[in-house]
């Protein structure tokens, strides 16, 4: 059995540049990902907006979900 050397080598810079490309295009994208990506998604609103859900003062956390969208239905809340 011949083994070129020439081609190995080439199979292996082809495997290198393969990975290198590789990693450069994850973190690309990560990069690109938490800059899009809003800093705080669940902040308290501003102005005279209100969170939608509260469960410290909805008073009913251990209901079962449907007498929690009976609530909903019946408060609004």
């Amino acid at each position: 059995m011949i083994v070129s050397i020439r081609r190995w080598m080439a199979r292996i810079k082809f495997a290198i540049g393969l990975v290198v490309l590789t990693v450069a295009v994850y973190y690309a994208l990560s990069a690109l990902t938490s800059w899009i990506e809003p800093t705080n998604r669940y902040k308290e609103p501003s102005g005279r907006a209100v969170k939608a859900f509260n469960p410290e003062l909805s008073g009913i956390e251990g209901d079962s979900m449907l007498e929690r969208l009976l609530f909903f239905y019946r408060t609004g809340e």
